[in-house]
């Protein structure tokens, strides 16, 4: 059985022909190449389009390996779309697998040390050209040791137009499966979105195959890329960030958290690097905090979300299940699945403590930015209980604004409102219905 993704089919459809190359990133084994590859191409298909119209070259196989020479792959492309009257769809998949070729036309001892890259013919030269052939329309997937997004992005400038693939969402999830949508969440919690783990039956084979993901796959992938001889202060820093998702934290903290786990001590610096190689490689995503009254961000603490919650469980050997932190690193996922910038909002509320004024912190889990206007999120498991509903909505009474606030809450709830204008929904929905927009 196929797992459409229609938000992905979409988001190509309304940029094809954009005079960019489409770059389609995302963690690897999130069903890039079967995105494009296959739904894509159906979907393309179906409006019309000619099966002698695809250029498709996989450098994965064996069979294009000839092609991760740039030079051979130039060649190759413009032997087959000579017809100017036609328009050709030229797909590329695992780009990164390409390799520099040395240009025998440039004399070396003229070339500066700092201009050396130069020397060599690479694959952003060939997309750069077959850009303006104006009868193509380029796409390509990568991401694995050799090569991840903030490279391709950087290499195109603003001739390249990324689309970032995410793990399946719970949406998605649920038009696969045949359970109901409670039991669809509890199975989505537990072991994520990846496509070949919600594709796998058995429980077992389930949580083996994430657990290899990360060992086999992710981890490798990151201590080639970067050369890491030792993967010890990593995995200390993945174990971290998995058992504190949702936590407010910094890399000097995370740093001694490394260094209680392995008996020695590590450089903040270090715990800063090897953060952002885990957010190049899409295992984890951090939010900054926003200061709502002040309108400035903070720069001393960040929280950091998994990508994906069966790779988080797997990690962890499906030990560390607390619900809160699942939901809320869950509704952070979607959001960022749908487009919006999130971030981690905090108000700053005057206070007085035995006859002191004091300025207490207290946090919004989300600030979703629409341009001019914001929409405040809160995650909670219930408000059953008076007091219970006073913590939750403290600080969103205390915004000094008249944006929209939304309390999410565990369960299938339909959506009410309070006296205070406070939406209440549960996840279900919430998660099933854009809410943010008002098309709930």
């Amino acid at each position: 059985m196929v797992i459409d993704r229609p938000r992905y089919i979409e988001l190509l459809m309304h940029k094809r022909w954009n005079g960019k190359v489409k770059i389609i990133t995302g963690i690897r084994r999130c069903g890039k190449s079967f995105l494009l590859n296959t739904l894509y191409r159906q979907a393309l298909i179906g409006e019309g389009v000619t099966e002698d119209s695809f250029v498709e070259i996989a450098l994965d196989r064996k069979s294009d390996m000839k092609f991760r020479n740039p030079n051979v792959l130039y060649d190759y492309i413009k032997s087959l779309t000579r017809d100017q009257t036609r328009k050709y769809y030229v797909m590329i998949d695992e780009i990164q697998l390409s390799y520099r070729v040395r240009n025998k036309d440039v004399d070396e001892s003229m070339v500066a040390e700092d201009d050396r890259d130069l020397l060599y013919t690479t694959f952003y030269d060939v997309l750069n050209d077959l850009m303006s052939c104006r009868n193509l329309d380029i796409y390509v997937t990568g991401s694995n040791s050799k090569m991840l997004s903030k490279d391709i992005v950087t290499n195109f400038r603003d001739r390249g137009s990324e689309i970032r693939v995410a793990p399946l969402s719970y949406e998605e999830f649920l038009s696969y499966t045949r359970l109901d949508k409670a039991d669809a969440l509890e199975q989505y919690l537990t072991y994520g979105g990846m496509p070949l783990a919600v594709l796998e039956t058995d429980e077992k084979e389930k949580q083996r195959y994430l657990r290899s993901l990360f060992t086999g796959v992710y981890m490798k992938d990151i201590i080639e890329r970067y050369h890491l001889k030792n993967d010890a202060v990593m995995n200390a820093l993945i174990d971290a960030l998995c058992s504190s998702v949702g936590s407010l934290t910094n890399p000097h903290r995370l740093a001694n958290t490394a260094a209680t786990l392995l008996d020695k001590t590590t450089s903040d610096h270090t715990i800063k690097a090897y953060l952002d190689y885990l957010e190049d490689a899409f295992l984890f995503s951090a939010a900054r905090r926003y200061d709502v009254r002040g309108r400035k961000y903070f720069d001393t603490l960040k929280k950091y979300y998994a990508v994906d919650l069966g790779l988080r469980n797997a990690r962890l050997n499906f030990r560390q299940q607390e619900r809160s932190h699942l939901m809320e690193n869950m509704l952070y996922n979607e959001l960022i699945i749908r487009g919006y910038s999130v971030d981690v909002g905090v108000v700053e509320v005057q206070q007085m403590n035995d006859g002191k004024r004091y300025k207490g912190q207290y946090e919004i889990d989300f600030v979703v930015n629409l341009g001019n206007e914001k929409v405040y999120v809160q995650s909670a498991l219930n408000v059953s209980s008076p007091d219970k509903k006073a913590q939750e909505t403290f600080s969103l009474h205390n915004t000094g604004d008249f944006f929209r606030k939304i309390i999410v809450l565990d369960g299938n709830q339909k959506m009410w409102t309070d006296e205070d204008g406070v939406i209440y929904v549960g996840v279900i929905p919430f998660l099933l219905h854009d809410y943010i927009e008002g098309n709930g």
